[in-house]
């Protein structure tokens, strides 16, 4: 059994995305796997759910002991996902190693992802422009049984046959479904229904043989301490970082699904990212805010406070004497 670094250090990366966002795992881990170190989709797609097993629970501890889980809402899920995820592995298994199989699955899976992001840059605009926030409570949540119990059929079904779902797919449902949930307590929530997804869709593909040991284990090496590391900071950081962050690693995983070669998508999130950066700079004008506040703080106040001269006697130290 080999460890690769590479591949560690790969996971690494990705498991830090997993923990901040709930998605990328399958979505970025599984193309990473094929694309870069030559790993058969079978064996990638086996492989990293089996190290999933191992990493999303300690992201699911993280956002327990924060209180950002809502147990009903993971039951439900798990009703749903967890019986399909077995029939997803079967059907792969079905599949055997057609390429062009796998290819027609990718090109789907990768338009629903850029369908979802689009969804949600549009959902996140409307809430930024009509003043909404997402701030209810997540145990306060009012559950809807029958389309929850849905998003994990359609979930687990997908998990179990191409590894991605249980995050980029299913948290884009969950945050339409109930769209009052900060990103944060959606993260946490599907964080959890996919400790017990990932584990019924890796015993299916442990029990059709394509799991390469060796890389399953450098991704445990590198993407538990990271996932830990990025459950930590979803868990506190604000809604509106979130949320962005959300939408980014799902549109990447989109493209990489739809086929876009390695340079040119990482071309696109470069500009992507300097076009989000500038976009932020021109609204929120980080140095006009710093203008105004100079300009309420005189420059001679820390010397001379002129304010102040009459209002505070020179023996104001002294204390006053107490009146029976």
């Amino acid at each position: 059994m080999h460890v690769d670094p590479y591949i560690v250090l790969g996971a690494a990366i990705i498991g830090f995305l997993v923990g901040l966002t709930g998605a990328g795992g399958g979505a970025l881990m599984t193309p990473m796997l094929i694309l870069l170190f030559g790993v058969t989709p079978s064996k990638a797609i086996s492989s990293d759910l089996v190290a999933a097993v191992v990493m999303r629970p300690f992201g699911a501890a993280v956002h327990l002991r924060k209180g950002t889980v809502n147990k009903r809402l993971v039951g439900f899920m798990v009703l749903g996902s967890v019986p399909m995820a077995f029939l997803g592995a079967y059907l792969l298994h079905l599949m055997g190693n057609s390429k062009a199989a796998q290819e027609n699955i990718e090109i789907v899976l990768g338009a629903a992802l850029l369908v979802g992001a689009g969804a949600m840059m549009l959902r996140y605009f409307l809430d930024r422009r009509g003043g909404h926030s997402r701030i209810e409570v997540v145990h306060d949540v009012d559950v809807k049984p029958v389309r929850t119990v849905v998003i994990g059929m359609i979930g687990g079904l997908i998990v179990g046959m191409t590894s991605v779902g249980s995050g980029s797919l299913m948290i884009i449902l969950l945050l339409f479904l109930y769209p009052m949930l900060g990103a944060n307590q959606l993260v946490g929530t599907d964080l959890s229904q996919a400790v017990p997804l990932t584990l019924a869709a890796a015993l299916g593909a442990l029990a059709f043989g394509h799991v390469d040991f060796g890389v399953t284990t450098s991704l445990i090496i590198g993407s538990v301490p990271a996932v830990c590391v990025g459950s930590l900071l979803s868990s506190s950081a604000p809604d509106r970082y979130i949320r962005p962050a959300i939408t980014f690693v799902v549109a990447a995983s989109g493209l990489k699904y739809v086929g876009v070669g390695t340079t040119a998508l990482g071309w696109i999130l470069c500009g992507t990212l300097l076009v989000a950066a500038l976009a932020w700079l021109w609204v929120s004008r980080p140095w006009q805010r710093t203008s105004e506040l100079d300009g309420m703080v005189p420059a001679d106040v820390a010397v001379a406070q002129p304010e102040l001269n009459g209002l505070v006697p020179a023996d104001a130290t002294t204390q006053p004497e107490l009146v029976e």
